[in-house]
């Protein structure tokens, strides 16, 4: 991990959403140099889910070295905003760095977004940050420090980050192009900059949001911490920039990550945005085993949305009646094929064969999966039930997460040779309904996968 040098001693450091998680460790981060910390968030009072708040996250910045000034700051409402500024200057005489760590999250499509989360999105995000920053400058701007930290990820205009979430790639965009547009307002002023990990961080969010279990699959949130540091030890021509962690910290001489992993040697959940290659990543997290069972799936046309017609057979001209050959024996007509579902049916009769009613009382929800190929079809999976059903054909009870993917990638998907998280990140999987539920079955799939 990166060490403290004292750098930050004495400075003035406001961080929206401190009372835990990222914003809380880079407030410790710098406590550890000696660092004043203003605290600037909205829990008073312990949630039953999500621990710590402002009081207690004061009491942990001040028994690692540093002061700490809580203000209740909700960043929607700018005179709270205003208010915790000219308490951090009256207390500690000014202000040397900001943190927008501030977020607020819903990873859902235009039409199953309410009004009211697109609100929030867009107030925490993109509102607060620029309201925050600009109620921090004109102290900033007498900072010998200067800095302006955004926890915001690259301006990525692939259309891959929008389809799936759209409000929200925008109101966390909006946090980016803050930084794009300030860098350049107050260049050799301030510097202005963006922080964004690599893969996914360990937070108590994170576990309202994937269950117990999807820590393995993350990093802790020292390493922002570190990274976050690594910016602020920087002088104010480094600004305009939109960095990750990995990279800053491989550029302070940091090779081995494991350190910062929950779980060292575990794969890790790459995070949004970052999808320089994204049919390359595909490929390295899938399993280039055969699939089990069946064929595989014979390729659809790109554009073709529904069955086609098919043409009507060519006419040809009779002969006249003298001239009529004889008709061929009458052929005995054929009962129609029978459905065949191959290795999709399989799939789901093992994963019937692995339900129980704990896995039922431990996930409790319904899951219908509209699958496109010539085995495809609607199949659920009914995990409210007694004991579990799965089927062919819509749920009884109404779905609370609609999954619609190719049979290949869902019989890859289940069988352990394709992450649930690509697939989505990558377009493969498109997600309606509960995300958290979503998120929850592939913690079942994965306790499914030695046997599939």
């Amino acid at each position: 991990m990166l060490p403290n040098t004292g750098k930050l001693a004495g400075c003035t450091v406001f961080i929206t959403g401190a009372s835990r998680g990222i914003g809380k460790a880079i407030a410790l981060k710098a406590a550890k140099d000696g660092a004043n910390i203003v605290i600037a968030a909205k829990t008073t009072q312990t949630h039953p889910k999500l621990p710590g708040t402002i009081y207690t996250a004061a009491e942990e910045i001040e028994a690692a070295g540093g002061k700490a000034l809580p203000c209740v700051v909700d960043v929607r409402d700018e005179q709270q905003i205003n208010s915790a500024v000219e308490k951090a200057v009256e207390k500690f005489g000014g202000i040397d760095i900001l943190v927008n760590n501030a977020s607020a999250i819903s990873l859902t499509n235009t039409l199953d977004t309410p009004t009211k989360r697109v609100d929030l999105m867009m107030s925490v995000n993109t509102r607060g940050t620029y309201l925050t920053s600009k109620a921090c400058i004109p102290f900033l701007r007498k900072s010998k420090v200067a800095h302006i930290l955004n926890l915001s990820p690259p301006l990525n205009l692939n259309p891959l980050w929008f389809k799936q979430h759209c409000a929200y790639t925008i109101a966390k965009y909006g946090m980016s192009m803050c930084v794009l547009g300030m860098a350049e307002e107050f260049r050799g002023e301030i510097a202005v900059n963006a922080l964004w990990p690599k893969t996914a961080i360990h937070t108590a969010a994170m576990d309202m949001l994937g269950g117990s279990g999807i820590e393995s699959q993350c990093r802790k949130v020292d390493i922002i911490a570190d990274a976050a540091y690594s910016i602020f030890k920087r002088p104010k021509s480094f600004t305009g920039n939109f960095i990750l962690d990995e990279t800053i910290l491989k550029e302070e001489g940091i090779s081995n990550f494991d350190v910062y992993a929950i779980a060292p040697g575990h794969p890790l959940i790459p995070d949004f945005f970052l999808d320089e290659h994204p049919d390359e990543t595909m490929k390295k997290t899938e399993s280039h085993d055969p699939v089990p069972q069946v064929k595989e799936e014979k390729p659809q046309p790109q554009l073709q949305t529904q069955q086609q017609p098919q043409p009507l057979p060519q006419m040809q001209p009779q002969p006249p009646p003298q001239m009529q050959p004889q008709a061929p024996p009458q052929m005995q007509p054929q009962a129609p094929p029978k459905p065949h579902f191959g290795a999709v049916e399989e799939t789901f009769r093992i994963v019937k064969e692995s339900l129980s009613d704990e896995v039922v009382r431990a996930t409790q929800a319904v899951y219908q999966f509209e699958l496109s190929g010539e085995d495809g079809g609607t199949w659920f999976l009914d995990l409210k039930s007694k004991g579990g059903k799965v089927g062919h054909g819509e749920p009884s009870n109404r779905a609370d997460v609609v999954m619609s993917m190719t049979t290949d990638n869902f019989v890859k998907m289940f069988s352990g040779k394709l992450k649930p998280t690509m697939a989505f990140m990558s377009g493969k999987l498109k997600i309606k309904g509960n995300m958290a539920l979503a998120i929850k079955l592939e913690k079942l799939m994965t306790q499914m996968n030695a046997r599939l």
